[in-house]
């Protein structure tokens, strides 16, 4: 049986090992595909994986063996689902596999805007405390988390856990998500409508999936709705802010910073308005990175192959 990986390395770039993979028939890897590339190298595959390479209709048309493809990512947006279930091919992702690691990252984005860590860190360095009259020093405000209101978009299994982590540090919660869950036993939490959080929160993390409803959500009237003071963090999907409204907030002050680890297109150009926007951090799309994650990742993929082949798939997107 041959398998192909149209675009391993991101996955795995050199710190995991493919055997278990290997263990299923004969397995060709790629670092990287560009489209044009996927239907030689796929040609005679019956299972193809993808990360970010894109499988359309028109590629799956040319790929009469094909009969499986596993996404290595829970989004699956990059397939042709519905073209893929026409030719009877199997769509398989990976849900839920690095919640921990979003979260983490989350926060991380969180506490550089309020701690201010890389600067001090880097002033440390520079002599600045040897040189300092002083035993302690600061070169922008600090400011403690406890007491602040976080407000979660989307409510699923992360945005859960970011409100876990927000009450352990004494934050207040609210959230607004399509689906309403009994949250009765999560203290200093609140369900609200959107706008509403827009107004009311210290912090917005965006957690939802990117849909036609939340497309271009964070726009120029949400950003305007929001406090001068705001932190907004996106590590869900880039296409769900509408980039120059956030550029344009963020230069003229309408909220306070942004922490992004995705954009609308990645890696970006060197025209995106946020890449020079005001009290910005960006880092390139590594929340899932962390390498528990990504083995996490892998064992799942290999999973959800060896079931298919054993006639009971699961975690299939398309039927």
């Amino acid at each position: 049986m041959k398998i192909v990986v149209l675009d391993g390395y991101t996955l795995n770039p050199g710190d995991l090992t493919w055997d278990d993979l290997k263990e299923n028939g004969d397995v060709t890897i790629y670092e990287r595909s560009s489209v044009t590339e996927v239907v030689e190298r796929a040609k005679d595959a019956e299972i193809i994986f993808t990360n970010k390479v894109p499988v359309s209709a028109e590629v799956i048309s040319k790929l009469p063996a094909l009969r499986y493809i596993g996404v290595f990512a829970t989004g699956y947006n990059i397939v042709d689902i519905d073209a893929a279930a026409s030719h009877g091919i199997v769509v398989c992702n990976v849900p839920g596999y690095s919640t921990a690691s979003v979260v983490q990252l989350t926060f991380a984005l969180i506490l550089e805007h309020f701690n201010r860590v890389s600067i001090h860190a880097a002033s440390v360095a520079k002599g600045d405390w040897v040189g300092s009259k002083d035993f302690s020093y600061t070169l922008s405000p600090l400011t403690e988390l406890a007491g602040k209101t976080i407000g979660v978009i989307g409510f699923g299994t992360i945005g859960q856990q970011v409100a876990d982590v927000a009450g352990a540090l004494g934050m207040k919660v609210i959230a607004s998500s399509r689906s309403i869950t009994d949250q009765s036993g999560r203290k200093n939490f609140r369900w609200t409508n959107p706008e509403s959080l827009y107004m009311e929160a210290d912090i917005i993390t965006i957690h939802c999936p990117l849909t036609d409803r939340t497309k271009g959500m964070i726009n120029y009237a949400a950003l305007a709705q929001m406090k001068s003071s705001a932190f907004l963090v996106n590590t869900a999907r880039g296409p769900i802010i509408v980039e120059q409204d956030l550029a344009d907030a963020l230069n003229n002050g309408t909220i306070a910073g942004a922490g992004l680890d995705v954009l609308s297109v990645e890696p970006p150009s060197a025209s995106n308005p946020l890449l020079k926007a005001q009290n910005t951090i960006i880092t390139p799309h590594i929340a899932w990175a962390t390498k528990e994650a990504r083995q996490r990742l892998l064992q799942i993929s290999v999973s959800n192959l060896q079931s298919y082949l054993r006639g009971k798939p699961v975690n299939v997107v398309n039927g």
